[in-house]
C-alpha cells in the first residue's frame, strides 16, 4: 500500500473556507500556516442575515508528515482576550488525512469524524503572477 507524501511548503500561507449549516448560518475559516510550524485559525459564525454571532481565533502548532496533517491548539483569542488552551483536553489535538494538496486547494479529512474540508489559498496580489 503506497502512501502519498506532500511537501510541507505547499501549506505555507493563508487559506479560506466557508460552510453553511442546516439553519442557513455561515461559518468562515481563515487559516495562516507559517513555515515555523505555527498557525492562526479564525472562525467566524454568522446568522442567516449575515450578522457575526461568534468569532474565535485559535493559535498553535501544525505539521505535515506524509499525508497526515496535524494541529495542536495552544491558545484561543476570544473578544480580544487571550486564553491558554487546556492541553489536557483531547479536542485541542487534531489529525487529518490529506486527500489533495496543491498551490490552490487543500482538501483534507478528519481522522476520527471523517468530515471533509476544502480550503482555498488566499491570493493577496491578484494579477501579479
Amino acid at each position: 500500500m503506497s502512501q502519498t507524501s506532500y511537501a510541507r511548503a505547499l501549506l505555507f500561507g493563508r487559506w479560506y473556507r466557508n460552510d453553511f449549516d442546516e439553519h442557513g448560518h455561515e461559518t468562515v475559516e481563515y487559516a495562516q500556516l507559517s513555515s515555523d510550524g505555527s498557525f492562526e485559525f479564525t472562525f467566524i459564525t454568522m446568522d442567516d442575515k449575515g450578522q457575526v454571532t461568534e468569532e474565535i481565533t485559535e493559535l498553535g502548532d501544525w505539521g505535515l508528515v506524509g499525508d497526515i496533517h496535524f494541529t495542536l491548539t495552544k491558545n484561543e483569542l476570544i473578544n480580544e482576550e487571550l486564553y491558554a488552551a487546556d492541553l489536557n483536553n483531547d479536542d485541542n489535538y487534531q489529525a487529518y488525512k490529506v486527500l489533495a494538496l496543491d498551490h490552490k486547494i487543500f482538501h483534507y479529512q478528519h481522522r476520527l469524524t471523517n468530515e471533509e474540508y476544502i480550503m482555498r489559498r488566499v491570493v493577496d496580489d491578484l494579477g501579479h503572477c
